[in-house]
């Protein structure tokens, strides 16, 4: 009969992994090798699997070892956290919201998008970007709330997740006067001649953008890619090239740049979604997020 699993084993195995060995994992624990070690092979044996290997003079992880190593940091990351949850818990009242922002989505888009949440006296707003397969992970380990995306989460037999569409916005051309200006006569030939700055293929957009660039048969005279979308704007503003941005926070990029529209990029569109792991939203904020949908 196999031994019963027991967490302060992988407790032990888990700082064996991280710090490369019994020896240092020893020191740091504050114990002795042997007792290392030995709780070591009590999980080995519990899970009937050898979890560690000699490789020269340290120990690597077996397969097996990479597998529990993988759960061991889940279970032990979100232990960390532990104390500060408590702690917020019984502080002032605030309302937590943990979003995850896809780093393909424009800044001036996501702050947009998040605004019914920002009318919350007690909020607490936490955000943060990374790529969209990072932020799923996250969202998978409930260290976020939400993730806000340009493209809908991909299917995942590991994780269910639930794409909840927020909307839709148009896309239009911008630049700084004299671009425009130079510009308008031939749109959208003209962006063949005209300097021009594009989204990297981070954003969902840029497919569709090159799609309408093959439908009208121009070859547009690219200068610049940029997968942040603040400094594409930035540059786009400094005069380096026109560049795409979506109508739906027309004034705002108005407001925040001394740029003009050129014009519409067709059919062109920019989607956003909110992305859970509930079908049916609990989090009050999210469900506030989700009424954005409305108004686009």
């Amino acid at each position: 009969m196999a031994t019963p699993f027991n967490y302060k084993h992988l407790y032990y195995f888990w700082v064996v992994a991280k710090e490369g060995g019994i020896t240092r994992a020893a020191d740091k624990l504050n114990m002795a090798v042997q007792t290392v070690s030995a709780q070591v092979r009590e999980l080995e044996r519990s899970l009937g699997y050898a979890l560690l290997k000699p490789a020269g003079r340290g120990l690597v992880l077996t397969d097996a070892g990479l597998a529990a190593m993988q759960q061991a940091d889940q279970i032990f990351q979100l232990g960390e956290m532990l104390p500060a949850k408590v702690r917020d818990a019984v502080s002032s009242p605030t309302v937590r919201l943990a979003v995850g922002i896809s780093d393909g989505l424009p800044k001036l888009v996501v702050q947009r998008l998040l605004q019914p949440a920002m009318a919350e006296p007690h909020l607490r707003l936490l955000c943060h970007e990374d790529e969209l397969d990072d932020l799923l992970g996250d969202l998978a380990l409930h260290r976020l709330d939400v993730v806000l995306s340009d493209r809908p989460a991909p299917s995942n037999a590991n994780i269910k997740l639930y794409n909840h569409a927020l909307g839709t916005s148009g896309v239009s051309w911008y630049g700084n006067d004299k671009l425009v200006q130079k510009a308008k006569k031939k749109f959208p030939a003209s962006l063949a001649e005209v300097p021009v700055l594009l989204p990297t293929a981070h954003a969902a957009v840029r497919s569709r953008i090159d799609h309408w660039f093959e439908q009208h048969g121009v070859q547009p005279r690219i200068v610049g890619e940029f997968e942040d979308s603040a400094l594409l704007k930035t540059f786009g503003e400094s005069g380096m090239g026109v560049f795409p941005a979506a109508e739906w926070v027309h004034e705002e990029l108005l407001a925040h740049y001394d740029v003009q529209q050129l014009g519409a990029c067709g059919t062109v569109k920019e989607h956003y979604f909110a992305i859970g792991t509930e079908k049916k939203v609990q989090h009050p904020l999210v469900q506030r997020l989700l009424q954005v949908s409305s108004t686009l």
